[in-house]
């Protein structure tokens, strides 16, 4: 095949391919159409198969002719394809179309449930007055809770506790005390101790104010030199971080087995300020915990020389503290796992 016979060849080939691609209507068409010019069964592949017979003066023009009808070809297939895939996507995004007038979704954050706001607050404050949190089991020996404690198996107290019992020497814990006696032992009887202890205690209650499972925070501090001002102070300091600075503080004689003089500190109705309402029974105070100094029978029991160490601690409920803090009515609100209920305490 001579050059000039090519390009007439060429341009027929050419005129063929303009016709036929106009009558493609979709993709399968297409395809057909790219076989019978670009394919290996199409003339394109013989032309460059007939380049052998190409006389040698000839050749470097017959592949560039070759490659033109090629590309002509390829541009023509690239054409139509390149329509139908705009086509498709046109479509798409008809049927997809946004209304860019309706309100988007707006992500928000869930909120820190009442009860650990609480435990977060507190700790928190007892970190920034140089204390250390300890923690230990919920399920806990007898001697533990209550013998460690100065509450002998036949004290009057354990009536108090109404505790769940396991066996003969196990319990549920009803005090977080525990965790302190486990403080001490590891101490061998070596102070200092700054310690706070939060968590998951159980007693035989069940009404508004109270459940089987509550939450306390208890501290305990022990040195040569802790004093009864000192416990006076941090509670004041306490009390006045949660309930704002403008609380009156004010303590009472009470009675604790393992703090000796025990007294429990109230503050002044936020409600009220002090005039008297539901809230605070109409008396112008809310109870709010019980502390004291440490018994010098719980150090000795705990293997501390009560000549030479004294200390005070001191127990808040967590969840007394969250109902007064948010106004919450019913404690079993904190384990109903409603959704709404917990939304109230998201920070916008």
């Amino acid at each position: 095949m001579t050059l000039e016979e090519f390009k007439k060849i060429s341009q027929a080939e050419i005129e063929q391919a303009t016709s036929e691609i106009t009558s493609v209507s979709d993709e399968q068409t297409l395809n057909n159409f790219k076989g019978r010019f670009l394919g290996k069964k199409s003339h394109l592949t013989d032309f460059y198969a007939s380049m052998r017979d190409v006389v040698k003066e000839e050749k470097k023009d017959f592949g560039i002719a070759l490659n033109d009808l090629r590309a002509k070809l390829q541009a023509l297939f690239d054409e139509k394809e390149n329509a139908f895939r705009q086509a498709k996507l046109n479509a798409r995004l008809e049927k997809e179309k946004v209304d860019i007038t309706l309100p988007g979704y707006q992500n928000t954050l869930g909120s820190k449930h009442p009860f650990y706001a609480v435990v977060d607050d507190v700790t928190d404050f007892f970190l920034g007055l140089g204390y250390t949190i300890a923690d230990g089991p919920e399920v806990e020996s007898d001697r533990n809770n209550f013998e460690l404690m100065n509450i002998p198996k036949d004290h009057p107290a354990r009536d108090m506790q109404d505790s769940f019992s396991i066996n003969e020497n196990t319990i549920l814990r009803s005090h977080t005390s525990s965790v302190q006696a486990r403080v001490l032992a590891a101490a061998k009887g070596q102070g200092p101790i700054k310690v706070i202890c939060p968590g998951k205690v159980y007693r035989r209650d069940n009404d508004a104010t109270h459940s089987h499972q509550f939450g306390q925070i208890e501290g305990l501090v022990i040195s040569e030199d802790a004093t009864f001002a000192n416990l006076l102070e941090t509670l004041t300091l306490l009390l006045r971080h949660l309930f704002g600075e403008k609380r009156e503080v004010r303590f009472r004689p009470s009675f604790f087995p393992f703090t000796e003089p025990s007294v429990e500190a109230d503050i002044s109705c936020f409600e009220c300020n002090g005039k008297g309402c539901s809230l605070c029974k109409h008396t112008g105070w809310i109870e709010i915990l019980g502390s004291g100094m440490v018994n010098p029978n719980v150090l000795r029991l705990n293997g501390f020389d009560d000549k030479k160490y004294q200390g005070f601690a001191f127990g808040i409920g967590i969840d007394r503290v969250a109902m007064l803090k948010y106004g919450i009515d019913d404690i079993k609100r904190f384990y109903t796992n409603d959704v709404q209920f917990i939304d109230q305490f998201r920070k916008e």
